[in-house]
């Protein structure tokens, strides 16, 4: 546990309305479309308190209709990519897109049911650029296979520490200790840390399976 609290950043924001959407989704009784607003908002907080010191600035002199100024806005040579993990990452990325609408988009869908990792889509670029930053959506973190082999792919092309960050649901406590374990330096934007995985698997008490709740039928397991 000390190795992994030397290398692994875990950030529950204490925003109230993370924690509102959070127990909205958690609720068996929220219909569909309801939990899909709410993975929507997850995603828009979240993302708003993950990039809050990481995205760059630059200052600025403007022109107010009173006089000039110095602003500040955000750096826009310096590129982002964010990763939605299929399925239900992409109701997390409905909401984030809200706060980085300008952001490249790069989607991947992992199989992890089985004894390998399989990819059913990899839209990962080939090459990433020196100063670009990578931001992950993964809907919950439960054993943390979906994010380490995700994230083993990212190192090779270089994406690490400082330029890289995760927003996710819900995490597990025992899939954060395999991350930890297995991955050098990482930071991770949750709404809350459950303590255990069902014998399938599953966050508990978590939300159950985000993509059939989001679509209707269920997802890979991750």
């Amino acid at each position: 546990m000390a190795a992994m609290a030397m290398s692994l950043r875990v950030v529950v924001p204490p925003h109230p309305l993370i924690a509102h959407w959070l127990t909205v989704a958690r609720d068996a009784d929220t219909p569909s479309p309801l939990f899909a607003t709410a993975m929507t908002e997850l995603g828009r907080w979240l993302t708003y308190e993950a990039v809050r010191d990481w995205l760059p600035q630059q200052t600025v002199r403007v022109t107010t209709p009173l006089a000039e100024t110095e602003g500040t806005v955000i750096d826009g040579t310096v590129p982002l990519l964010v990763i939605p993990v299929l399925r239900g990452g992409l109701g997390l990325w409905q909401g984030g897109q809200t706060v980085v609408p300008a952001a490249r988009v790069a989607h991947v869908g992992l199989d992890t049911g089985g004894a390998d990792v399989h990819w059913y889509l990899d839209d990962l670029p080939a090459h990433l650029e020196d100063r670009l930053g990578v931001l992950v959506f993964l809907p919950v973190l439960a054993s943390g296979r979906t994010l380490i082999a995700l994230l083993e792919r990212l190192q090779k092309l270089g994406a690490t520490g400082k330029r890289l960050r995760v927003v996710t649901a819900l995490a597990a406590a025992p899939g954060l200790r395999e991350v930890g374990e297995q991955i050098e330096d990482l930071t991770i934007y949750c709404g809350c840390i459950d303590a255990e995985l069902d014998a399938l698997g599953q966050v508990k008490p978590g939300f159950g399976d985000a993509a059939q709740r989001l679509y209707g039928n269920p997802a890979r397991l991750i």
